[in-house]
């Protein structure tokens, strides 16, 4: 690189580049790809490109020969700014597109993003990714990476003949805490708390993610599973006022985790009390049905399908950890919860990082599992009736060799083919195990295609996770952190 550029780029990113640990724990080296997350507040300074002199540029990913850069970035601004991407070029293809150059030798073509606003978030794809101001005042903004530099140049490809087996992905935050707000409902006269963390309705998911202040994923797909896989909650739309979804009642449910019959999936039955014949409390299933026979109240049943676990119940509770300090070794033990305050009526989960589809980070809980064995050794609860929700799951794939890591068999994290957003994204997963054939050629894969490619090369196997011909199914809902 041109000494001059790089010594500009130097003054105009100062310290940032020491402060961005992009090696260590916030670095996922995949061979030619690596993986960047960080927040960090950067100011300003002059913007030394050639006839910009009275203008300012903060510079958030400085150039690296031969790489390009790409993800999503999030910022707040102390004053309208412009996002700028750079994307190098020769100086023969400087052709009369917006070019950015500090030497008049090196060259990159400019693209500007003019939102004039003082935050904002966008996806990405460059050499060079800044903010810039076209007056001469000095600006200071908060900015949050999510996103790879793929490398292209071999001189860049960090090479070993070591095994990879020796090595580790050492991703930051790889666990942390989730906090998701109880609703109080009743089965046959007692008390329970869940969560709503999914819904086959959008308009649903909207209502209920307000009134929670904690974000519903919508979930299409569960509109499909079987008529057996799943319980009833009865929603009260008026009568008695109280904490219910809608304002009313306490929701009743139909079965506790202790049933064989349960199922963290509910459909929503609407109960309103007709002119004249109530209201009282109805605090059971077959209650709620005398009433309705008795034309003291009318039901609704809709097409509405939520994923409702319970976190307490009738003589039982999710497990809560005695450990509270989590670690790539035992976040997958001892059981999925840290934490139930009922003062403040909140879990505290602990959420597991991995990738989506296209290879952004997502995170999930795991409220139950099935078959029992596994489902012991994790210490959560048995849930039987996920077997039957093989066809309506989406699939997580996890390592069993390769790259260590914070996985649950100790290597790299997993792969989720599908993520809210998309059509086919179901809480439910089937897990499948991803094997290396030769564990010394493993390297970091991030998305759905990069498995798909390995698996056309030869270099892996993928089957389902399985115990005694059962499936390992896991409710394992993708949540906002």
């Amino acid at each position: 690189m041109n000494k001059l550029l790089l010594l500009a780029i130097i003054v105009i990113v100062g310290g940032l580049i020491i402060s961005i640990p992009l090696l260590s724990n916030q670095l996922a080296n995949a061979g030619s790809t690596k993986k960047i997350q960080f927040t960090k507040t950067i100011t300003s300074s002059q913007d030394l490109g050639l006839g910009h002199n009275d203008e300012q540029m903060a510079i958030i990913l400085p150039p690296n020969s031969g790489s390009i850069y790409h993800g999503s970035i999030t910022y707040s601004a102390s004053q309208p700014v412009q996002i700028i991407i750079l994307h190098q070029i020769d100086k023969g293809d400087s052709k009369g597109q917006p070019t950015w150059t500090v030497d008049g030798n090196t060259f990159y073509a400019q693209t500007t993003i003019e939102p004039n606003s003082n935050s904002g978030s966008l996806d990405f794809t460059g050499s060079v990714i800044g903010l810039h101001s076209t007056n001469s005042s000095q600006f200071t903004a908060t900015v949050s990476v999510d996103g790879w530099i793929r490398v292209t140049t071999p001189e860049i490809i960090q090479t070993t003949t070591k095994p990879a087996e020796n090595y580790t992905v050492k991703l930051t935050k790889s666990t942390i805490p989730i906090q998701i707000p109880m609703h109080e409902g009743i089965v046959n006269g007692k008390i329970v708390y869940y969560i709503i963390t999914d819904s086959s309705n959008n308009l649903v998911a909207s209502t209920i993610s307000d009134k929670q202040n904690w974000k519903v994923q919508l979930s299409p797909v569960l509109v499909h599973v079987p008529s057996t896989s799943f319980g009833n909650i009865f929603i009260f739309t008026n009568g008695i006022t109280g904490s219910g979804t809608r304002g009313y009642q306490d929701d009743v449910l139909s079965f506790t985790p202790s049933d064989k019959q349960y199922s963290p999936l509910s459909k929503v039955v609407e109960a309103s009390w007709n002119m004249g014949r109530g209201p009282f409390i109805l605090n059971s299933t077959q209650a709620i049905l005398d009433a309705n026979m008795t034309g003291k109240i009318r039901l609704i049943v809709t097409d509405t399908i939520m994923n409702t676990p319970q976190v307490v119940w009738d003589n039982g509770a999710l497990n809560v950890r005695t450990n509270k300090v989590l670690s790539d070794q035992t976040s997958y033990l001892d059981g999925q919860v840290l934490d139930v305050n009922m003062d403040n009526m909140t879990v505290t989960f602990v959420g597991h990082r991995g990738w989506g589809p296209d290879g952004k980070t997502i995170y999930y809980i795991i409220t139950g599992g099935t078959p029992e064995g596994p489902a012991q050794t994790m210490k959560i609860q048995n849930m039987p009736s996920l077997s039957i929700l093989e066809s309506s799951s989406r699939d997580l794939y996890h390592f069993a060799n390769g790259l260590k890591g914070a996985g649950p068999f100790g290597y790299q994290e997993g792969i989720s083919n599908a993520q809210p957003g998309d059509s086919t994204y179901s809480p439910i997963c089937k897990v499948s195990i991803i094997n290396w054939k030769d564990p010394q050629n493993a390297k970091i894969l991030e998305n759905k295609n990069d498995v798909d490619y390995e698996i056309l090369s030869g270099s892996i196997t993928v089957q389902k996770a399985s115990v005694l011909d059962k499936n390992y199914i896991l409710d394992c809902p993708i949540v906002n952190p």
